[in-house]
Formats: structure tokens, sequence, C-alpha cells
């Protein structure tokens, strides 16, 4: 598919899923058949944020993603450390020299020895400009099976602007579309309610628009606080708008 029409199927893309899909099947043409995509808006300086609050989309094997996202493990991987710091695009040559230089800590060669079991060994990591201090987004894109570093790193050579590109656009567009997680999903009600407190309606404003007692409204409120773990009803609205989980025509 040519880089024009990428990015205009890119852009026309109403679903995350559908995105997702065919951005996976770009990038297997150059030779990236397994990706891992991670987006956080709460991030600290010793934390990304709670891993359910995450973005992630990835076509990596569940023997795979069930042990490098569980416990933080993925929070010590040398790509990640080096996502957290810098932008742009980064050879996974880039673990060797660390090795060499400085070494790797117990837990980072711990996450090096089970990515060298999986074959998850020849890649390049592409991390995302901040949209905020708080926030960060990488992508890390893994070679097929039988393919060196210095194979992929010529593919790169050739195509890696076209890539680079075409990552930070779909990172671009995933910011626009509705994602949520069983945990955090909220149902229409929940959202609606939500919807109309950030148009600066009050409790008794929104039973008679919605056609509930205040006590109805009030229970909503309170799920949609429960479903999205904070405290206060201007918390639920931003978490929900930072999700694209409102004001929006369909889920």
């Amino acid at each position: 598919m040519s880089l024009r029409m990428y990015l205009r199927n890119v852009s026309d893309s109403q679903r995350i899923e559908a995105l997702w899909e065919a951005h996976c099947n770009q990038m297997a043409d150059f030779g990236f058949d397994r990706l891992l995509y991670g987006f956080t808006r709460y991030r600290t300086d010793t934390s990304l944020g709670d891993p359910e609050d995450f973005v992630i989309l990835t076509n990596h094997p569940r023997e795979y993603t069930d042990v490098f996202l569980s416990d933080s493990h993925y929070f010590h991987a040398p790509m990640v450390q080096w996502a957290l710091q810098n932008e742009g695009a980064k050879s996974w040559q880039h673990i060797a020299e660390v090795m060499r230089s400085e070494g790797l800590s117990p837990q980072a060669r711990a996450i090096y020895e089970f990515n060298q079991k999986m074959n998850v060994t020849a890649g390049y990591t592409v991390s995302f400009k901040s949209v905020s201090a708080r926030s960060k987004g990488a992508i890390a894109l893994t070679a097929e099976p039988g393919m060196s570093q210095e194979d992929i790193d010529a593919v790169w050579e050739k195509h890696g602007n076209d890539i680079t590109l075409m990552n930070n656009i779909v990172h671009l567009k995933i910011l626009t579309l509705p994602y949520n997680t069983p945990s955090r999903s909220l149902t229409n009600r929940q959202r609606e309610a939500l919807e109309w407190v950030g148009d600066g309606k009050t409790t008794q404003d929104i039973a008679m628009l919605m056609g509930l007692t205040s006590a109805t409204v009030e229970k909503h409120l309170r799920l949609a606080r429960e479903n999205l773990s904070v405290e206060t009803t201007a918390q639920a609205v931003l978490k929900a708008a930072f999700a694209n989980q409102m004001f929006i025509l369909d889920l």
C-alpha cells in the first residue's frame, strides 16, 4: 500500500480495532510482524501510572504479553527506559551498546533473557513526542523470526523515514479514538450523565434532561466514579474525556 493511501486509510478510521489491524498489516510488509504500543497520561517520576489506565495495543501472543506486561516487568525493559528519556526512533542495537558500556540491572537482564527466549531479539522502538509532562507513548516494532538486527537495520535505512511517519500518524489517530478496558467501561447512562456534568448542568438539571430522578442520576454518577477509579465527578469527567468516551457518536 502506498504511503498516501495508507495515511488516507488512517485518517478515515473510526474504530481503534480496525486502525490497529491495518497498522499491523502495514508494518508486517516491512518485516515487523509483532507490535506493542503503549500510552499513558498518568506518568510520574517513579511510575507510568495504573496499568488499567494504559492504552495497550499489541499482536504479540498471550504467552509473551502475560509475562511482559505483568508485575511492571515492562518498566525495566531497556528500550522502555530509552523511550521514557528520548523521542524518535532507535535500533535495538542500543541494547548491545548498553550491555557493553554499563551493563544491565538484574531486572533488565531478566527481561532481556525473556525476550531472547520469546524470539523478541531484533527491532526498533519509536518514542513519540509527549503532549504533556505526564504523558508518554511509544511503540516497539519486533522483526520477524529469522531476521537479525543487521537485517532490519538495512530495512530501516531504506524505509525508516516512512515507517517513523506512519507510526507517528497512527499514534496521533489513536489519541482521538475511544478506548476503554472492561474495568474502565461506562454504560450509556453513566456516559450521558457525565456529559451533562461536563456541560455544567446540575443534578436537578440532568434529572429533568434524562427523565430520571435526582437519586438515579446520583447513582449513575457514583457508578461512573467507581468504574473510572476516581473520587470526584470532576475527575471522572476528565478521565472519561482523556479516554475519548464522552461526546461521541458511537462507541
